[in-house]
């Protein structure tokens, strides 16, 4: 990871995961909305829907994991050199902890899906586990390097503790779309960082280096911190207004009779509300 690539790699892992699980989510709820009508029976679908996003993440935890050991550089597997007497690449087995994690994830999910006994709540229970992990490798990651690297680092460990404290959040306020939608945003937010950090570690096309010292640097990335996370609740708000009305006109289109049910049914109930 210690190169422009290295960062983006991961950068578009978890914005892609942010943008899917939002679609996700917001395809749900809007699902549930509309539940009495039959055209929306997809609790099958959603399963099939978790077997192959459980395979989508061991796949990229794997991608992960063999580039990280065996690119030229990587440790190709070594931990220790017994005749050097010294670590091999550290920071590279740090990355192949993070991916192994994510990669337990996927595997959960998989299970979870086949497995009927087993709690769906597992891969909430994972993914927060994965983040504090996640968390935990790169809060030690940053010693003895400059202010703004470490600065750019703590951020991203802000994020991505938050991120699992609200996943672990969710093991105890199941199916609230406020809280997903809360923790889809923080992933969209983990995945840009990865490559702000990218670009200011290692500028591409041998752009101009930033001042590694400059408290002003450290000031704008703040804000920039910032722009990045209002950023990602525009996408998430655009996602929302887009998969709900996609589900509303398709609805309309195969169902109009029903629909026209549930419109009434809505206002039946709200005129018992105001009564």
């Amino acid at each position: 990871m210690g190169n422009f690539k290295g960062h983006a790699l991961p950068g578009s892992c978890f914005f892609i995961l942010g943008i899917w699980w939002t679609i996700k989510c917001i395809l749900k709820y809007a699902f549930k909305k509309q539940k009495r009508t039959s055209y929306l029976d997809s609790k099958a679908l959603f399963r099939r829907i978790e077997i192959l996003e459980g395979i989508v993440l061991v796949g990229m935890a794997l991608t992960g994991i063999l580039g990280e050991q065996f690119l030229p550089g990587g440790p190709h597997l070594t931990l220790y050199d017994y005749q050097e007497g010294q670590w091999v690449q550290l920071l590279s087995w740090q990355h192949f902890t993070m991916y192994f994690f994510f990669g337990l994830l996927g595997v959960t999910n998989i299970l979870s899906s086949t497995i009927i006994s087993l709690p769906a709540s597992f891969s909430k229970l994972m993914l927060s586990n994965a983040l504090f992990v996640e968390a935990f490798v790169f809060y030690n990651h940053i010693h003895g390097r400059e202010m703004l690297d470490i600065f750019v680092h703590k951020l991203l460990v802000l994020v991505i503790f938050s991120t699992g404290l609200v996943a672990f959040m969710e093991l105890f306020i199941q199916a609230n779309i406020t809280v997903e939608l809360l923790r889809t945003s923080l992933f969209l937010l983990h995945g840009s960082w990865f490559w702000q950090i990218g670009f200011v570690l290692y500028p591409p096309s041998g752009g101009p280096a930033w001042d590694l010292v400059d408290h002003d640097n450290v000031m704008f990335l703040s804000i920039c911190f910032c722009w990045h996370y209002a950023t990602a609740i525009i996408i998430v708000g655009a996602i929302y207004a887009f998969v709900t009305w996609l589900v509303k006109s398709r609805l309309m289109r195969f169902c109009p009779s029903e629909v026209g049910l549930l419109k009434n049914a809505e206002r039946e109930q709200e005129s018992e509300e105001e009564m």
